[in-house]
């Protein structure tokens, strides 16, 4: 027994060059890496390149309808609160916004399906089913998830936008706005968002970055085969080089993510640009 042991272990040293020196190792790594090769996984003996295009997409959609919900929830609550401050309108949304924050995301999830089933006799379909094959059917999965995700999300962007707001609402120039007479919408939305949306911006895309790999406990729940799930799967199987790749992955997007925020801060802001 001990020698097949020794056998497989010199096999396996010979799988990972972990027989080299550890500067051959090192430079080896590196070259792969730049093919966009990041090995085999030790767990199910397949390439993880493949392993990340089967389940990328799904994680990147529903992080994309997870910022769209959150956005949609979050910036007309923050400024209706910003413009109705100290109201019942602001009291009432910045309650809710609250409960978002308090509330767990695999406790929003399990409320979101314990009603559903029980007032609207509807489950939600378990398992994936690819945009391409049935939009309508990935639609109705993959909301639920996005849902709950979002509802968390849009707490924090909307405090955000309804401080960033208040703020904004207080400048000379925005008085000066009031004082010609102009339309309350064109002052809050031409004036005052646009002035207070880089703040707003750079949490946004903080949280889209971390969907990336913080949507684990939502894709448990619901199933989903994503980015989120590989990562801990590759954590209690020790699946090193798995682990690897996704740690990378994960530290691109966010490179990315921070590229296109200060894109957008130019647009924003030509005194930026400028500067």
């Amino acid at each position: 027994v001990v020698h097949q042991v020794r056998i497989r272990v010199h096999d396996l040293r010979q799988r990972l060059d972990l027989n080299r020196p550890l500067h051959e190792q090192y430079l080896s790594w590196v070259g792969r890496l730049m093919r966009l090769d990041f090995g085999e996984s030790l767990v199910q003996n397949t390439p993880i390149g493949d392993e990340i295009v089967r389940r990328l997409p799904v994680t990147l959609e529903l992080a994309i309808l997870t910022l769209l919900i959150s956005l949609a929830l979050a910036i007309p609550s923050g400024i209706i609160s910003a413009i109705r401050q100290d109201t019942w309108a602001d009291y009432l949304l910045r309650i809710v916004s609250v409960g978002g924050l308090a509330m767990p995301v695999f406790w929003t999830g399990s409320l979101l399906i314990l009603v559903l089933v029980l007032f609207f006799r509807w489950m939600p379909a378990i398992g994936y089913i690819n945009f391409f094959e049935s939009p309508w059917a990935n639609l109705q999965q993959m909301v639920l998830p996005a849902l709950a995700l979002g509802y968390f999300y849009a707490a924090i962007v909307s405090r955000m936008t309804r401080s960033q707001m208040l703020e904004v609402l207080r400048q000379d120039y925005v008085r000066t706005a009031w004082a010609k007479g102009l339309k309350e919408r064109v002052v809050v939305l031409r004036h005052a968002l646009k002035n207070a949306a880089l703040p707003v911006i750079t949490i946004s895309a903080f949280q889209f970055g971390n969907l990336l790999g913080g949507t684990v406990i939502v894709e448990s729940l619901f199933a989903l085969p994503g980015i989120g799930r590989a990562l801990v799967a590759s954590i209690e199987t020790r699946d090193f080089p798995m682990f690897q790749a996704m740690m990378i992955l994960l530290a691109f997007w966010f490179l990315l993510i921070n590229l296109i925020v200060d894109i957008l801060y130019g647009w924003l802001d030509p005194r930026i640009r400028y500067g």
